[in-house]
């Protein structure tokens, strides 16, 4: 079993709130990571039938059935327990950890959270494995093998190939929610949709332009958009403007959660095949970005992640507002060293005085302090964060 980065700040924060919310994608290891962590409390799942209509049949009987301290999988199902829980932690306010909430779709979810338990939950969001996850429990790939694999869970535990996980995947869960969500109808248009958004990962999201590709109207393409963000399919990368006028663009760019999904999508069998594909550096990008952003969940912390791009298209591929201030990483999927990588680093460094630090992040050696910039191997990104957090350089 590999062990979660995250599980430390969730154990922590059921000693400090009556109620803790663990959400993420589909698949992405919720349900293994709580019940292990909570062995003996009861566990619900809302997804089965008999579980779910007992809930809704009665939610003062279902609770007097099933006491606390209950682990409470796929929440969503039935948000009308929101409301009960609250009632039960506020009758008994100094028992801590009382209730365990998953769930995978973010909308209801986070409004039923913020309505009824504000103050009450801890709120914990759980993304595929991290690379410094998959290191830690000895498993070494290649770069190509990243992010043809992905990061799903039950492709290192249970040896299922990537092809069979990520074709089940999108006919399971993906046009599954999307359906429960907006009554999906026009099903070719929408897998085509996904190549589209496949094929533009890391790149400027432009919903006109997917409109007039697909035949759709732009508001139908920023619905699916907001659908697939809020079951975890996409990721949304906003770019950072702030007090910078408006010679900054302002549309976010947008990614695939778990990068071996987008690599599916666009057809790609084989880590051969991969390493030849015109979009590789799209696609490494995203892995990175995908990481930047596990390394802050993990411990509990705000994603505080952007982008710059300025109207000449100068561009940071990732910034981390840390404290008020600037740490800016260039991304290249490149295995050898070359000072160009760093030439926007070090303008943006030089023009912003809240940047701080500048780091490129590669397929190559680590490297210290080259003219100001450190340049950084992609599995150690997790370790470079830790540093920024901890105060270090």
């Amino acid at each position: 079993m590999i062990k979660r980065t995250v599980s430390d700040y969730v154990m922590r924060m059921s000693k400090a709130f009556p109620v803790v919310s663990v959400v993420g994608p589909r698949q992405s290891g919720k349900t293994t990571l709580v019940k292990g962590l909570f062995p003996k409390y009861e566990y619900l799942n809302l997804e089965d039938p008999e579980t779910r209509n007992e809930a809704l049949a009665d939610g003062t009987a279902f609770f007097k059935n099933h006491p606390a301290p209950l682990v409470i999988d796929e929440i969503q199902k039935v948000p009308e327990l929101l409301s009960r829980i609250q009632v039960a932690v506020d009758s008994e306010p100094a028992k801590k950890g009382q209730f365990i909430l998953t769930g995978s779709q973010q909308p209801s979810l986070k409004e039923g959270l913020s309505q009824s338990l504000a103050g009450r939950v801890a709120l914990t969001t759980l993304l595929p494995f991290s690379i410094e996850e998959i290191n830690k429990a000895k498993i070494s790939m290649t770069r190509e093998e990243y992010i043809f694999k992905g990061f799903m869970p039950r492709l290192y535990q249970e040896k299922i190939a990537p092809y069979d996980l990520y074709e089940n995947y999108l006919g399971t869960y993906v046009e599954r929610d999307v359906n429960l969500l907006i009554n999906l109808r026009n099903h070719r248009s929408f897998g085509l949709f996904l190549k589209l958004l496949a094929g533009r990962t890391g790149q400027i999201l432009n919903c006109q332009s997917l409109s007039d590709n697909l035949g759709v109207s732009a508001n139908t393409v920023k619905s699916w958009i907001s659908i697939l963000e809020a079951c975890f399919i996409i990721t949304i990368l906003p770019c950072y403007y702030r007090n910078f006028g408006k010679r900054f663009v302002k549309s976010p760019k947008v990614y695939f959660t778990d990068v071996g999904l987008a690599s599916h999508i666009l057809g790609i069998r084989n880590e051969e095949q991969l390493s030849r594909d015109p979009l590789f550096g799209q696609l490494f990008e995203n892995m990175v970005v995908m990481e930047a952003f596990k390394a802050r969940l993990n411990k509990g912390l705000p994603p505080d992640l952007y982008f710059i791009r300025d109207k000449n298209g100068t561009e940071i591929d990732l910034v981390l507002e840390e404290t008020r201030k600037l740490h800016l990483f260039e991304i290249k999927s490149s295995m050898s060293y070359s000072g160009d990588f760093a030439k926007n680093l070090r303008k943006y460094l030089s023009d912003l005085p809240e940047a701080v630090s500048g780091d490129v992040v590669y397929s190559g050696k680590d490297l210290s302090d080259v003219s100001g910039v450190d340049y950084c191997n992609f599995t150690k990104l997790s370790r470079r964060f830790n540093q920024i957090i901890e105060g270090e350089k």
